[in-house]
């Protein structure tokens, strides 16, 4: 029997090795297959199948006449917030009229909030104007409570008589859009919720304290090469210190900065915009377009003005009509840099309206004004009732007074175009034929000139 046991032993024993080689390449071929987990609906999924109704509150929102609130969620990145809020259930939005959005708020808060760096700011301000729960007008407005806000802190709800307070702005559009998930009331202010005021405070007292004035470097002036001496402060609203000329010189800008408006120093003036008028009102007068298509298209005169303009400077442009500027010749045009020198012979330094050019000449018989074309001056007198530039066959009369006035820049109408006198008539003496004012033929309505009788 031993023998037996060993017989049947040693085959099994031989056996054994062969088995666990079998069960280690079953253990990994089984761990070489990925396991198959199930899959789980994303986030993205889960939002977009409990989205927002088309006849939400909040789409009612964004398409609302409140165009200011509706921006300021979208730049706060409030949308996803306030759909989970509008998912759990009815809410009620303060919102403020753009007006109080736009203009009525301080320029320096709003500024503030619109930094990325105050995000959160922004976000409890706007939370500030959400109550997670429905509040109808007609239905008991409360005396006086205090209700919690999507921002987390309580906002003070009180009636006074017929008035319906929120803090301390009054509703002015109760139920003004009215959706199953909510309602919106108008209401007359922004509110400020303190954190929000003090977070606006404390960036504020450190901004004063970190403005510290630099002290530079002396600087050299490129024409005299000479240290510049520091131009003392100009009050709001006056003329700028250095002639125009000094400003249309080629290099570097010698104007420090834009000219203070009137009002406070926050405000400048936008020659740009101004120059931009003063051409569109050409055009919608009709009959000076040669001119303005000279100043935006063939030249960069209209872009010049609207930096003397912004720097403070005032122009006068006395602005040849389109029969006027198709009597030039080819010879007069072919010249290089010709139209500008055309245009500065035409643009006075100086604010004049036809009224205070016809009492000069009245006054004074003669009055020579000086032009961007240095040292050329255009000569004016009076004649026939009306202001005659130039002499003789290249004088001008005033022919459309008052084009354009929003005093900085002053357009008025002339029916030749000027040129500078040749200093080789002067010198022979030869007369010159005088031109009279142009007759009005056809059925046209004549234009009455200051001192003529009909």
């Amino acid at each position: 029997q031993p023998h037996l046991i060993q017989s049947q032993l040693q085959p099994a024993a031989m056996g054994a090795p062969i088995f666990g080689a079998v069960l280690l390449c079953l253990v990994l071929a089984a761990a070489a297959v990925p396991e198959q987990q199930p899959t789980l609906p994303s986030s993205s999924a889960a939002n977009s199948s409990t989205g927002v109704n088309s006849n939400s509150v909040l789409v009612a929102l964004l398409d609302s006449h409140y165009t200011e609130l509706a921006e300021l969620v979208e730049k706060a990145l409030l949308l996803q917030s306030l759909e989970d809020a509008v998912g759990r259930g009815n809410v009620t939005i303060f919102a403020p009229r753009n007006e109080a959005l736009e203009r009525d708020l301080d320029p320096e808060f709003r500024a503030f909030l619109l930094e990325p760096r105050n995000l959160r700011s922004l976000q409890r301000l706007l939370l500030f104007h959400v109550l997670p729960s429905r509040l109808h007008s007609h239905s008991a407005w409360p005396a006086s409570t205090a209700r919690m806000t999507l921002s987390g802190e309580h906002l003070q709800l009180s009636a006074d008589g017929q008035k319906m307070l929120v803090g301390t702005a009054e509703v002015t559009r109760p139920d003004a859009v009215v959706r199953p998930d909510g309602v919106i009331h108008g209401i007359e202010r922004l509110l400020v919720p303190r954190s929000v005021q003090e977070d606006f405070n404390r960036r504020r007292s450190l901004a004063a304290i970190s403005a510290v004035l630099p002290t530079g470097a002396p600087e050299v002036d490129p024409r005299t090469h000479r240290l510049k001496k520091p131009a003392p402060p100009v009050p709001l609203g006056a003329p700028p210190v250095l002639p125009v000329w000094d400003a249309m010189a080629p290099g570097p800008s010698i104007a420090p900065a834009p000219a203070p408006g009137p009002g406070s120093g926050k405000h400048h003036f936008d020659g740009h915009s101004q120059v931009k008028d003063f051409i569109q009102t050409l055009v919608l007068y009709g009959g000076y377009n040669e001119l303005a298509d000279i100043l935006v298209n063939l030249t960069s005169l209209a872009t010049e003005m609207g930096r003397l303009v912004s720097e403070g400077y005032v122009l006068t442009v006395l602005a040849p009509n389109d029969e006027a500027m198709a009597r030039l010749t080819t010879d007069q045009l072919s010249e290089p840099g010709s139209p500008e020198n055309i245009l500065y012979y035409h643009m006075v330094p100086e604010y004049q309206t036809e009224e205070s050019m016809y009492n000069a000449v009245r006054r004074f018989g003669t009055v020579r004004y000086d032009t961007l074309r240095l040292p050329q001056k255009v000569t004016a007198r009076e004649a026939d009732g009306s202001v005659k530039f130039g002499h003789g066959e290249g004088s001008a009369y005033l022919f459309d007074p008052d084009i354009y006035t929003d005093g900085r820049i002053s357009v008025q109408g002339i029916d030749a175009v000027l040129f500078p006198p040749v200093e080789d008539t002067a010198k022979s003496g030869g007369a010159s034929p005088v031109r009279k004012a142009p007759a009005v033929t056809g059925t046209a309505k004549p234009k009455l000139r200051r001192g003529c009788h009909i």
